[in-house]
């Protein structure tokens, strides 16, 4: 089988390459515009693998996605490529709208002309799934709310989540007008090896083991569901390959909600232990910062239905996941080191001169 696999540059997306060339026999076709959070590295063992192509493209071309379709004939697409961290989306939402948005329609558009063309067997299996987030469903204000789940109605609160949710909504008008058999996947935050430290998680630990501050937005509270990356990657290619029905939803999710002030003081704790600081423990370096403008309060989602159709569960606990990925940055100096000092050396992203 060939798969066309959009972003797996990127920290999911390589997580799915990789899965992919362990686990199967299928040749991975990966469309990457290798933008500033792409890395070759988070490949591993897929770099220069036979049955891995990189395509360096746009999604956003016409003419590049339409000859990428013509040359590789894919049974499957799996789209992860996007722009995704909500700070930047606020400093500049029109990039968020090009690649999330136009994007989508664009390759949407070119994986339809293809597939009309297809003979009635391929036409029936061919697959198209599109990755998306919880955060279209907008914010959960207490902790006693009912999570998320496949029935919720949209409700985005920042332009990535409003780009996010104008794909979702896009790639389930093709399937609803068009036959065009595609599905859609939401999860919660990722976390893991080789994530970009512009996000929490890596800034956190990076900046701890530098002895700098550690920016908590607000007071810390606002919850999310940690998902190791590799327990998503898993669950992707169970519903790209075996279990998605086009038309279907499938919230993907861990249950391992906790507040971003616990996150950091879990990372403090690791770290304590793992490599202790002489001047001492790392909760003293919690700073609390202005908030982010809009910040929702709380995402959850309930993967019951995901889990059934998918014959999944998440793997990991969020203690063991989250020493798995402490570990791994700690021994990976070499990755994260020159991207600290040449391409985001984690400054405060978000608008921070806005008015909350």
């Amino acid at each position: 089988m060939r798969i066309l696999l959009t972003g797996g540059l990127g920290f999911i997306g390589s997580a799915v390459v990789r899965r992919l060339i362990a686990t199967t026999d299928h040749v991975v076709v990966n469309v990457d515009k290798e933008t500033y959070a792409a890395s070759h590295e988070a490949l591993d063992q897929a770099r220069g693998h036979a049955r891995h192509v990189h395509l360096k493209a746009d999604i956003c071309d016409p003419a590049a996605m339409a000859a990428a379709f013509a040359e590789w004939q894919p049974e499957v697409v799996m789209h992860l490529a996007a722009e995704s961290h909500v700070d930047r989306s606020i400093d500049g939402p029109a990039e968020f709208i090009r690649t999330n948005v136009v994007g989508t329609q664009v390759l949407l558009e070119a994986a339809r002309a293809y597939w009309a063309g297809l003979d009635a067997p391929r036409k029936a299996a061919f697959r198209f799934h599109h990755i998306s987030t919880d955060e279209v469903f907008g914010s959960l204000e207490s902790k006693d709310d009912k999570p998320f789940d496949e029935h919720t109605p949209y409700d985005p609160r920042s332009p990535y989540s409003a780009s996010k949710a104008a794909s979702d909504h896009l790639v389930r008008a093709w399937h609803h007008t068009y036959g065009f058999p595609a599905f859609v996947s939401n999860t919660t935050n990722n976390y893991g090896p080789w994530q970009f430290p512009e996000k929490l998680i890596p800034l956190v630990s990076l900046n701890a083991l530098e002895g700098k501050p550690l920016p908590v937005y607000g007071d810390g509270a606002n919850i999310r569901d940690w998902i190791h990356v590799e327990d998503h990657a898993e669950a992707l290619v169970l519903a790209a390959l075996q279990a998605g029905k086009p038309g279907g939803t499938y919230c993907i999710g861990p249950r391992q909600e906790r507040s971003n002030l616990q996150v950091v003081k879990a990372i403090c704790a690791v770290l304590d232990r793992l490599r202790p600081d002489p001047a001492g423990p790392r909760e003293r370096l919690i700073t609390f910062v202005k908030d982010r403008p809009g910040h929702d309060f709380r995402y959850a989602m309930d993967p019951t239905s995901a889990e059934t159709a998918l014959g999944w569960r998440a793997k990991h606990d969020f203690e063991s996941g989250l020493e798995h990925t402490l570990r791994w940055y700690l021994d990976h100096e070499d990755w994260w080191g020159p991207i600290r000092a040449r391409r985001y050396a984690g400054q405060r992203l978000g608008g921070v001169n806005t008015a909350a």
